[in-house]
Protein backbone atom coordinates (compact mmCIF):
# COMPACT_ATOMS: atom_id res chain seq x y z
CA UNK A 1 0.00 0.00 0.00
CA UNK A 2 1.17 3.57 -0.93
CA UNK A 3 2.19 5.28 1.91
CA UNK A 4 0.04 8.48 3.40
CA UNK A 5 -0.58 10.89 5.64
CA UNK A 6 -1.29 8.67 8.76
CA UNK A 7 0.87 6.06 7.95
CA UNK A 8 3.88 8.78 8.08
CA UNK A 9 2.28 9.88 11.26
CA UNK A 10 2.17 7.14 13.33
CA UNK A 11 5.89 6.22 11.99
CA UNK A 12 6.54 9.40 14.43
CA UNK A 13 7.55 8.97 18.11
CA UNK A 14 5.48 10.54 19.72
CA UNK A 15 2.02 10.45 21.82
CA UNK A 16 -1.35 11.07 18.89
CA UNK A 17 -3.97 13.70 20.36
CA UNK A 18 -6.67 12.98 17.60
CA UNK A 19 -9.75 15.30 17.64
CA UNK A 20 -13.30 13.83 16.24
CA UNK A 21 -15.77 16.47 14.65
CA UNK A 22 -18.93 16.73 12.90
CA UNK A 23 -18.79 18.69 9.89
CA UNK A 24 -20.98 21.75 9.85
CA UNK A 25 -21.72 21.27 13.44
CA UNK A 26 -23.13 23.84 15.20
CA UNK A 27 -23.91 26.13 12.17
CA UNK A 28 -23.41 26.18 8.17
CA UNK A 29 -19.92 26.96 6.88
CA UNK A 30 -18.35 25.97 10.00
CA UNK A 31 -15.67 22.57 9.22
CA UNK A 32 -13.25 24.78 7.20
CA UNK A 33 -12.67 27.13 10.03
CA UNK A 34 -12.66 24.36 12.41
CA UNK A 35 -10.18 22.29 10.83
CA UNK A 36 -7.84 25.13 10.24
CA UNK A 37 -7.98 25.61 14.32
CA UNK A 38 -7.74 21.97 15.14
CA UNK A 39 -4.58 21.65 13.12
CA UNK A 40 -3.17 24.80 14.37
CA UNK A 41 -3.65 24.24 17.83
CA UNK A 42 -1.93 20.58 17.57
CA UNK A 43 -4.47 17.86 16.39
CA UNK A 44 -2.53 15.13 15.08
CA UNK A 45 -5.22 13.52 13.26
CA UNK A 46 -8.87 15.11 12.25
CA UNK A 47 -11.55 12.21 12.56
CA UNK A 48 -14.81 13.64 10.35
CA UNK A 49 -18.25 12.43 11.15
CA UNK A 50 -20.51 11.16 8.76
CA UNK A 51 -23.25 11.79 10.13
CA UNK A 52 -26.16 8.64 9.98
CA UNK A 53 -29.51 8.66 11.31
CA UNK A 54 -29.34 5.21 12.93
CA UNK A 55 -25.75 5.28 14.43
CA UNK A 56 -24.92 2.02 16.55
CA UNK A 57 -21.93 3.93 19.04
CA UNK A 58 -22.64 7.14 18.87
CA UNK A 59 -23.94 8.53 22.17
CA UNK A 60 -26.61 11.79 22.58
CA UNK A 61 -24.12 14.30 21.66
CA UNK A 62 -23.01 13.07 18.65
CA UNK A 63 -26.41 11.81 17.49
CA UNK A 64 -27.34 15.42 17.93
CA UNK A 65 -24.59 16.56 16.08
CA UNK A 66 -25.45 14.47 13.19
CA UNK A 67 -28.96 15.57 13.20
CA UNK A 68 -27.90 19.41 13.42
CA UNK A 69 -25.42 18.82 10.38
CA UNK A 70 -28.12 16.20 8.02
CA UNK A 71 -30.32 18.91 8.61
CA UNK A 72 -27.59 21.70 7.29
CA UNK A 73 -26.62 19.31 4.03
CA UNK A 74 -24.33 17.28 4.88
CA UNK A 75 -23.86 13.95 3.33
CA UNK A 76 -21.07 11.88 2.05
CA UNK A 77 -20.51 13.89 -1.66
CA UNK A 78 -20.01 17.54 0.55
CA UNK A 79 -18.06 15.90 2.80
CA UNK A 80 -15.61 14.99 0.54
CA UNK A 81 -16.01 18.83 -1.40
CA UNK A 82 -14.79 20.00 2.30
CA UNK A 83 -12.27 17.97 2.17
CA UNK A 84 -11.15 18.73 -0.92
CA UNK A 85 -11.35 22.48 -0.58
CA UNK A 86 -9.57 21.98 3.12
CA UNK A 87 -6.40 20.07 1.39
CA UNK A 88 -6.52 23.17 -1.43
CA UNK A 89 -6.65 25.92 1.29
CA UNK A 90 -9.80 26.84 -0.09
CA UNK A 91 -11.62 28.97 2.86
CA UNK A 92 -8.90 27.98 5.07
CA UNK A 93 -5.29 27.83 5.36
CA UNK A 94 -3.83 24.43 3.63
CA UNK A 95 -4.95 21.42 5.65
CA UNK A 96 -1.80 19.00 5.85
CA UNK A 97 -2.93 16.97 9.19
CA UNK A 98 -4.50 13.00 8.34
CA UNK A 99 -8.06 13.34 7.83
CA UNK A 100 -10.39 10.06 8.51
CA UNK A 101 -13.46 9.34 8.30
CA UNK A 102 -15.59 7.50 10.58
CA UNK A 103 -19.17 6.22 9.36
CA UNK A 104 -21.24 3.26 8.80
CA UNK A 105 -21.95 0.60 6.52
CA UNK A 106 -25.20 1.97 4.83
CA UNK A 107 -24.24 5.73 3.29
CA UNK A 108 -20.94 4.08 2.14
CA UNK A 109 -22.63 0.96 0.31
CA UNK A 110 -25.31 3.30 -0.88
CA UNK A 111 -22.40 5.54 -2.70
CA UNK A 112 -21.10 2.65 -4.14
CA UNK A 113 -17.90 0.99 -2.79
CA UNK A 114 -14.77 1.74 -5.37
CA UNK A 115 -16.73 4.93 -5.67
CA UNK A 116 -16.68 5.79 -2.49
CA UNK A 117 -13.02 4.84 -1.86
CA UNK A 118 -11.95 6.55 -5.56
CA UNK A 119 -13.52 9.77 -4.60
CA UNK A 120 -12.61 9.71 -0.87
CA UNK A 121 -8.63 9.50 -2.13
CA UNK A 122 -9.27 12.27 -4.66
CA UNK A 123 -10.57 14.53 -2.15
CA UNK A 124 -7.66 14.35 0.06
CA UNK A 125 -8.99 11.96 2.69
CA UNK A 126 -6.04 8.79 4.43
CA UNK A 127 -8.32 6.39 6.58
CA UNK A 128 -11.37 4.93 7.20
CA UNK A 129 -13.05 3.84 10.47
CA UNK A 130 -16.78 1.86 9.96
CA UNK A 131 -17.38 0.61 13.22
CA UNK A 132 -20.47 -1.82 11.99
CA UNK A 133 -18.11 -3.40 9.82
CA UNK A 134 -16.28 -6.62 11.30
CA UNK A 135 -13.41 -7.53 10.77
CA UNK A 136 -14.28 -10.95 9.67
CA UNK A 137 -16.49 -9.82 6.87
CA UNK A 138 -14.29 -7.26 5.71
CA UNK A 139 -11.09 -9.03 3.72
CA UNK A 140 -12.31 -8.00 0.42
CA UNK A 141 -13.02 -4.31 1.76
CA UNK A 142 -9.57 -4.08 3.19
CA UNK A 143 -7.94 -5.61 0.41
CA UNK A 144 -10.12 -2.41 -1.69
CA UNK A 145 -9.26 -0.13 0.50
CA UNK A 146 -5.20 -0.67 0.77
CA UNK A 147 -5.24 -0.28 -3.43
CA UNK A 148 -7.00 2.87 -2.80
CA UNK A 149 -3.61 4.08 -0.56
CA UNK A 150 -6.67 4.46 2.54
CA UNK A 151 -5.40 3.30 6.00
CA UNK A 152 -8.20 1.00 7.53
CA UNK A 153 -8.70 1.04 11.43
CA UNK A 154 -10.95 -1.51 13.38
CA UNK A 155 -12.58 -1.09 16.79
CA UNK A 156 -11.02 -3.14 19.77
CA UNK A 157 -13.30 -2.76 23.07
CA UNK A 158 -12.68 -4.65 27.10
CA UNK A 159 -14.35 -7.76 26.42
CA UNK A 160 -12.36 -8.53 22.89
CA UNK A 161 -10.92 -11.38 23.62
CA UNK A 162 -6.67 -11.75 23.16
CA UNK A 163 -7.29 -13.81 19.69
CA UNK A 164 -9.37 -11.37 18.32
CA UNK A 165 -7.86 -8.64 19.19
CA UNK A 166 -4.96 -10.00 17.43
CA UNK A 167 -6.76 -10.53 14.40
CA UNK A 168 -7.93 -6.71 14.59
CA UNK A 169 -4.00 -5.95 15.45
CA UNK A 170 -3.15 -7.88 12.27
CA UNK A 171 -6.04 -6.04 9.77
CA UNK A 172 -5.85 -2.59 11.16
CA UNK A 173 -3.57 -0.82 8.82
CA UNK A 174 -1.57 1.57 11.32
CA UNK A 175 -3.06 1.27 14.36
CA UNK A 176 -6.15 0.42 16.01
CA UNK A 177 -8.67 2.06 18.05
CA UNK A 178 -9.67 0.94 21.86
CA UNK A 179 -13.03 1.85 23.14
CA UNK A 180 -12.23 2.92 26.74
CA UNK A 181 -15.37 1.34 28.00
CA UNK A 182 -18.31 -0.85 26.45
CA UNK A 183 -20.39 1.88 26.13
CA UNK A 184 -21.48 4.78 23.53
CA UNK A 185 -19.36 8.11 22.79
CA UNK A 186 -19.66 10.46 25.29
CA UNK A 187 -19.92 7.97 28.31
CA UNK A 188 -19.59 9.25 31.93
CA UNK A 189 -18.24 5.73 32.56
CA UNK A 190 -14.47 6.75 33.12
CA UNK A 191 -15.44 8.61 35.89
CA UNK A 192 -17.36 5.62 37.88
CA UNK A 193 -15.00 4.42 40.76
CA UNK A 194 -12.37 1.63 40.11
CA UNK A 195 -12.39 2.50 36.26
CA UNK A 196 -8.72 3.72 36.33
CA UNK A 197 -7.27 0.50 37.56
CA UNK A 198 -9.79 -1.95 35.08
CA UNK A 199 -8.67 0.70 31.88
CA UNK A 200 -5.50 0.46 32.60
CA UNK A 201 -5.42 -3.54 32.82
CA UNK A 202 -7.39 -4.08 29.93
CA UNK A 203 -4.96 -1.74 27.79
CA UNK A 204 -2.03 -3.69 29.74
CA UNK A 205 -4.02 -7.13 28.03
CA UNK A 206 -4.04 -4.65 24.49
CA UNK A 207 -0.90 -4.08 24.67
CA UNK A 208 0.70 -7.53 25.18
CA UNK A 209 -1.56 -8.87 22.15
CA UNK A 210 -0.69 -5.70 19.36
CA UNK A 211 2.28 -5.19 17.38
CA UNK A 212 1.09 -2.02 16.12
CA UNK A 213 0.17 0.87 17.72
CA UNK A 214 -3.29 2.02 19.39
CA UNK A 215 -5.53 4.88 20.40
CA UNK A 216 -7.94 5.14 23.13
CA UNK A 217 -11.44 6.83 22.88
CA UNK A 218 -15.00 7.39 24.08
CA UNK A 219 -15.40 9.51 27.40
CA UNK A 220 -12.31 11.28 27.09
CA UNK A 221 -12.88 14.75 27.66
CA UNK A 222 -9.68 17.03 29.69
CA UNK A 223 -6.36 16.96 29.74
CA UNK A 224 -6.10 15.01 33.45
CA UNK A 225 -7.76 12.07 31.59
CA UNK A 226 -5.52 12.70 28.37
CA UNK A 227 -2.48 12.08 30.19
CA UNK A 228 -3.48 9.22 31.51
CA UNK A 229 -4.59 7.90 28.21
CA UNK A 230 -1.01 8.48 27.06
CA UNK A 231 0.79 6.71 29.91
CA UNK A 232 -1.14 3.65 28.85
CA UNK A 233 -2.16 3.79 25.07
CA UNK A 234 -0.42 5.30 21.88
CA UNK A 235 -2.94 8.38 21.69
CA UNK A 236 -5.93 9.47 22.55
CA UNK A 237 -9.40 10.71 20.56
CA UNK A 238 -11.34 13.30 22.00
CA UNK A 239 -14.80 13.74 19.99
CA UNK A 240 -18.00 14.82 22.42
CA UNK A 241 -16.60 16.97 24.27
CA UNK A 242 -14.96 19.18 21.72
CA UNK A 243 -18.47 18.88 20.13
CA UNK A 244 -20.14 19.66 23.51
CA UNK A 245 -17.51 23.09 23.50
CA UNK A 246 -18.35 24.50 20.48
CA UNK A 247 -22.30 23.47 20.52
CA UNK A 248 -23.28 26.97 21.78
CA UNK A 249 -21.88 29.07 18.81
CA UNK A 250 -23.31 31.04 16.91
CA UNK A 251 -20.83 31.48 13.90
CA UNK A 252 -18.52 29.94 12.55
CA UNK A 253 -15.59 32.37 13.39
CA UNK A 254 -17.31 31.73 17.09
CA UNK A 255 -16.94 27.84 16.23
CA UNK A 256 -13.33 27.71 15.00
CA UNK A 257 -12.28 30.41 18.09
CA UNK A 258 -14.10 27.89 20.73
CA UNK A 259 -12.67 24.84 19.08
CA UNK A 260 -9.24 26.37 19.15
CA UNK A 261 -9.39 27.34 23.10
CA UNK A 262 -10.47 23.84 24.18
CA UNK A 263 -8.10 22.21 21.77
CA UNK A 264 -5.33 24.02 23.50
CA UNK A 265 -6.90 23.16 27.19
CA UNK A 266 -6.04 19.18 26.15
CA UNK A 267 -2.45 19.54 25.26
Amino acid sequence: MKENRITRLVKQDKKLLIAYYMPEFPVPGATLPVLEALQESGADLIELGMPYSDPIGDGPVIQDAAHKAISHGVHVGSIFELVRKARNGEGCKKITTPILLMGYCNPLIAYGGDCFMDDAVKAGVDGLLIPDLPPEESEDFLERAKNFGLSVIYLISPVTPPERIELIDSMSTDFSYCLAVNATTGTGKLDSAGMDEKIAEYLRRVREHTKKKFVVGFGIKDRERVRKMWELADGAVVGSALLQHVAIAKTPEETAKMAAGFWKSLR
